[in-house]
């Protein structure tokens, strides 16, 4: 290990999630060699959920030299040159410049839900789905809104492909990222040229939209390489030297199926963290469009629907957290991890009919919510336990998703072998791989790397194009040889077909009882939420009013 690192045969994958930016490098076998992490989180400003720019090289810096440090202790080496590097983050978000590559307005994510009006119009214009999260409804809306610096765009870009042209010069996207920009065409593999079309001859619009975009590349192509400017913004001790090959960036989608080996057909991977959403690579198209079902792609260019849900783990984590202060003042302060393990585990032996909750910490397209209001509702008459608590917690993680992936499975008859789950959640085990199989009623998988997530996606990513590159086939079962590597069967046969630790959890009907019970309750109290949103607005009215 020592010597391949020392040689530059080792390979960098970088993701910004939502909470953790995180670094991963692996061997020329896909095999993780050491991490490093960095925490942060978003900020509400004026309205919009954001990062700034420099924190976003802040923490890419702080990840990267956490794992330089982890690499020296682990290796006794330094870390002066990468055969390969991949840049992922979370998709969607709105990244405008000018001609001197100036940003024109903070940071708007993924996360912010006010682009309703242009995701309704460009929905209809299209007859696809653009949901408000995508980069073009977030630029569209800034247009019907006259905001002065529209005039001034000179590129638009995702997290992923802003941290990629700065380390590379390279203005480039990952297909699977782009299609969370703009609807891709399956017949060319690049931005729907009808519907760039139809949006140009929209009225008021200061350029053609193709002019400002970046380039769409499929995986597997060669993305530029770290100048020396980026290789001093990755690691400001200027000890990793420039000219490391770059995959195309890519979305924290792409680099999810791509860790969990769902890039084939008739499979699909559930990423839960902050949000969460389904991929599922399809056989065919669906017979129609919903407002609930994103079209987006796998890195090679696979159709694919996605379900995403903004609101994922994070009031679950915010009550293991309160349980965690209450054990501190009794003295017995536990472990992060065992706390996890013990609430979730105790949640298995709840049955929460007569409780729900809602872990709307950010609006909801799905359920039509435009804010978050957090809610814990249950009947009078319900006995109180920790069990029935936060199995209602855990179940809410996944009643939005379930909402989606019914018109799949039901509306459109859209056949799912097998659910890959991952994300942190899935590091305790069986407990959220069993609530997933039996809520969604598909038989869930999940890998021994299913806490990795897209940072060693993005990694495999990046060694799969450096293997093309290179003209190199790794001699791998029943591929040796092979002229050409898809991503299929690199993934397969190669990184996942060596002894690749996988637990298959199937749907249990009592624990599906549960929860279908629970959902009858959960969309008889969506009137509840949206209530709790419009009465919180009215208080804070009334605070206003009663402080003039």
């Amino acid at each position: 290990m020592n010597q391949q690192i020392a040689e530059g045969q080792a390979t960098l994958g970088i993701e910004l999630g939502s909470t953790r930016i995180k670094a991963v490098l692996v061997d020329p076998e896909g095999q993780i060699l050491a991490q490093g992490a960095h925490e942060w989180e978003n900020q509400l400003i004026d309205g919009y959920w954001t990062y700034s720019l420099d924190e976003v090289w802040r923490g890419i810096q702080a990840a990267y030299r956490d794992l330089s440090t982890n690499v020296a202790e682990q290796y006794n080496v330094a870390l002066t040159k990468l055969r390969a590097i991949g840049i992922s983050a979370m998709m969607h978000g709105y990244l405008a410049f000018d001609s001197e590559d100036q940003l024109l307005v903070p940071f708007r994510t993924w996360r912010n839900t006010s682009t309703g009006e242009a995701s309704r119009i460009l929905s209809e214009l299209f007859q696809f789905n653009v949901p408000q999260r995508w980069s073009v409804a977030h630029l569209y809306q800034a247009i019907l809104a006259k905001e002065p610096h529209i005039h001034r765009i000179a590129y638009t870009t995702t997290l992923a492909g802003y941290v990629h042209w700065q380390l590379t010069g390279e203005k480039v996207l990952g297909i699977g990222d782009a299609a969370g920009m703009f609807p891709i065409s399956n017949l060319t593999l690049d931005f729907d040229p009808e519907m760039l079309a139809k949006f140009n001859a929209l009225p008021d619009m200061p350029f053609a939209l193709e002019t400002v975009m970046p380039h769409v590349l499929l995986a597997g192509v060669a993305a530029g390489r770290l100048t020396a400017e980026g290789a001093k913004k990755l690691d400001p001790t200027g000890q990793l030297e420039a000219g490391a090959l770059f995959c195309p960036p890519e979305g924290d989608a792409g680099t999810g199926m791509t860790a969990t080996n769902t890039v084939a057909k008739r499979s699909g991977n559930v990423s839960v963290g902050t949000s969460i959403f389904a991929m599922v690579v399809l056989e065919g198209a669906l017979a129609k469009h919903y407002e609930e079902i994103d079209m987006v792609t796998t890195p090679d260019g696979k159709p694919v629907a996605m379900v995403h849900c903004n609101n994922g783990t994070s009031e679950a984590d915010n009550w293991v957290r309160i349980f965690g202060e209450f054990a501190a003042l009794l003295g017995n302060k536990v472990d992060k991890s065992s706390l996890y393990e013990m609430l979730y585990q105790e949640a298995l032996k709840g049955d929460p009919q007569g409780v729900v909750s809602f872990n709307y910490l950010a609006g909801e397209p799905i359920t039509g919510t435009t804010e978050g209001r957090p809610l814990y509702l249950r009947l009078p008459d319900k006995r109180m336990s920790l069990a029935d608590f936060m199995l209602a917690q855990l179940f809410s993680i996944v009643a939005t998703l379930k909402l989606g992936m019914a018109i799949l499975t039901e509306e459109e008859k859209v056949e799912i072998d097998l659910i890959v789950g991952h994300g942190g959640v899935f590091k305790t085990p069986e407990v959220m791989q069993k609530i997933m199989a039996s809520a969604l009623g598909i038989p869930t998988a999940v890998y021994r790397s299913a806490g990795e997530g897209g940072a060693w996606g993005i990694a495999l990513l990046a060694l799969f194009t450096a293997c093309i590159a290179e003209e190199k086939t790794v001699d791998y079962k029943n591929i040796e040889g092979k002229a050409e590597l898809s991503l299929e069967e690199f993934l397969a046969e190669g990184v996942f077909g060596r002894n690749a630790e996988r637990v298959v959890e199937q749907p249990d009907r009592a624990l599906a009882a549960k929860f279908a019970s629970y959902m009858n309750e959960y969309r008889g109290s969506l009137a509840v939420e949206r209530a709790a949103i419009e009465s919180l607005k009215k208080n804070e009215l009334l605070k206003e009013e009663v402080s003039l």
